[in-house]
């Protein structure tokens, strides 16, 4: 499932603000509560926590963009980071023998 990156409410009279920089890249794994961004207005810097767990998919608004307050900046493939995880770890390389441990 995809989770969109909100610009949430920026407080009274502030309608936009200008992404400062992302924290993460396309590819990236993220975990809930993590910071993703950093937003700027003419009043204050805000960090923007990540909503889920997964993959950040992609950067709809690239630093120094503008976004108004609801804009979707950015997307989460949620859950896409603990796929290999959940099954069982990382298989050997392709020719590695594998010893088991008594």
């Amino acid at each position: 499932m995809t989770v969109d990156v909100v610009v949430p409410d920026l407080g009274e009279s502030v309608a936009e603000a200008t992404v400062a920089r992302w924290f993460k890249a396309p590819g990236d794994p993220v975990a809930r509560d993590e910071v993703l961004l950093e937003l700027e207005t003419d009043k204050a810097n805000l960090e923007i926590y990540a909503e889920a767990s997964g993959v950040l998919g992609e950067i709809l608004v690239q630093a120094e963009g503008a976004a108004a307050v609801g804009d979707v900046v950015g997307r989460i493939e949620e859950g896409a980071a603990e796929a290999p995880a959940a099954a069982g770890g990382a298989a050997p390389a392709a020719g590695q023998d594998t010893v088991p441990v008594a």
